[in-house]
């Protein structure tokens, strides 16, 4: 992410080996489940549902487990979906960016030894598990340091995702046959359509025992093409007013983002833009920066380049995205580092020699495993029959609208209704959707980077039409 630091050699693995063991009879819990339950959390108001956390081994030579929390639906978990979210980065936390500032079940609190519960959580609507990926983020782990410099990407990242999913599966048998979605925001328009695909080629020749009932896919936000992403990123930023029409020409002139490597001339120009992150958050153009005073949100590197990889992808890494509290980012790395969470969450049983963060310091991001455009892959599965739906925050600066409208003309789908308002349950507009044939674009009225930090309600709506596969209200209600 950020900045880089030596992983540590030789620090115990402890390999969690996916193998269901203790099933006495049919219909009892596998003991590797039960060994996962989490009890509750340090400062943890009393729930109904249940909740399991810890890890599954995706390869046992090199020592890589990868971290998850799952909470089950709030009712009837039985018979809700299964959804799995993904945040981006590449390298950022799914447990410290999705659960505790956005979707989950469980906020953390500023200077407060107890947990705020979501009314918005998404656990309202599906069983929902959060997975840290890849190696390297958060909790998850790798016995081999070198698979942490230079050998992640794309790639390796969908095959360990998928891996985790099979072992996950074989540990809670009882959600296999539950219709299985994938959703998540930024990079993650990377990580989902990718897994997805890879499931779907998979499911081709699998096994029963290994067949995912995968139904669709669901991006916020979503890095998904490289050109119109940064040809959308300054358009919008010229169209809100962020930068100057000098600035605008001369990075018009300067790039051109149909190429991986770009000129000096366009890195420099680009520079100057991202100048403007020091002093607003271009993740939520119309909130405030963190300003408190303990705060290492402003101080934090925010590096845009990174050696050779590609600063379309790097200009991702390391910032601190911000939300109604701009600073909540500091009380989740708080809670998390806490010994007695950790090990309530079943979390760091190899005593990982870095503290967690919310984006990965150590881990290096493959350039040449880097996909330039993700918009064949969303067709394939398009043609899969897979639900595809992708949501925008519109005042989000850094993945904005204006670049996923861009993206999604590249793939020329036949529009069955073009932009219409959808309405939340307050007879307010709660932004627009046009239908594609395969696809549903939705945006989402005043919300960031990070939709269900900025509109819980209305993001909760969405997530409950997606799964569904009901249209949004087009009409006050």
């Amino acid at each position: 992410m950020q900045g880089h630091r030596n992983l540590h050699h030789g620090f115990l693995l402890v390999t969690v080996v996916v193998v269901l063991a203790g099933v006495a009879a049919a219909g009892s819990i596998p003991a590797e489940q039960e060994a996962d339950r989490v009890a509750a959390l340090p400062g943890q108001p009393p729930v109904s549902f249940k909740q399991y956390a810890g890890y599954v081994t995706v390869n046992a030579t090199h020592g890589r487990a990868l971290f998850y929390w799952f909470f089950e639906a709030t009712t009837n978990p039985h018979n809700k979906p299964l959804l799995l979210w993904l945040n981006g980065g590449p390298g950022c936390s799914s447990i410290g960016y999705g659960q505790s500032e956005e979707l989950g079940p469980f906020f953390p609190q500023k200077g407060k030894p107890e947990l705020k519960l979501n009314k918005n959580s998404w656990n309202k609507a599906a069983n929902l598990l959060f997975l840290e990926s890849p190696v390297g983020v958060g909790f998850s782990y790798t016995n081999t340091s070198s698979d942490l410099k230079a050998h992640i990407g794309d790639t390796i990242t969908a095959r360990d995702s998928y891996k985790f999913l099979l072992g996950w599966f074989r540990r809670f048998p009882q959600f296999k046959s539950h219709e299985f979605y994938i959703a998540g925001e930024s990079y993650a328009g990377h990580y989902v359509p990718q897994l997805a695909e890879l499931i779907v080629e998979k499911n081709k020749k699998a096994s029963k025992d290994n067949h995912i009932n995968l139904k669709g896919i669901m991006i916020g936000n979503a890095a998904i093409d490289s050109e119109t992403d940064l040809k959308g990123l300054i358009d919008y930023a010229w169209h809100h007013a962020v930068i100057s029409d000098s600035l605008y020409d001369e990075i018009k002139k300067k790039c051109n983002f149909k190429l991986i490597n770009v000129s000096e001339d366009c890195n420099t120009a680009m520079n100057k833009y991202f100048e403007v992150y020091k002093i607003i958050d271009m993740y939520s153009l119309y909130t405030p920066n963190c300003v408190d005073t303990n705060s290492t949100t402003n101080s934090r590197p925010y590096s845009h380049f990174r050696g050779d990889v590609p600063w379309f992808i790097s200009s991702l890494n390391g910032k601190v995205l911000a939300g109604y509290d701009p600073c909540a980012s500091e009380y989740t790395e708080s809670y998390f580092n806490r010994p007695d969470v950790q090990q309530a969450l079943h979390a760091n049983v190899t005593k990982i020699p870095y503290a967690w963060t919310h984006c990965s310091d150590i881990l290096e991001y493959r350039n040449a495993d880097v996909a330039f455009s993700l918009l064949p892959v969303i067709k394939k599965l398009i043609d899969s029959n897979q639900r595809v739906w992708i949501f925008s925050g519109d005042t989000d600066g850094r993945v904005p609208v204006t670049s996923t409208r861009y993206a999604l003309r590249k793939l020329g789908l036949d529009i069955k209704q073009d932009w219409t308002p959808w309405y939340t349950d307050k007879k307010q507009v709660g932004g627009w959707r046009v239908e594609y044939k395969g696809l549903t674009l939705v945006t989402v009225r005043g919300a960031g980077h990070q939709v269900p930090t900025f509109k819980p309600r209305q993001a909760l709506q969405l997530v409950n039409h997606f799964l569904n596969n009901q249209t949004l209200p087009s009409q006050p209600f």
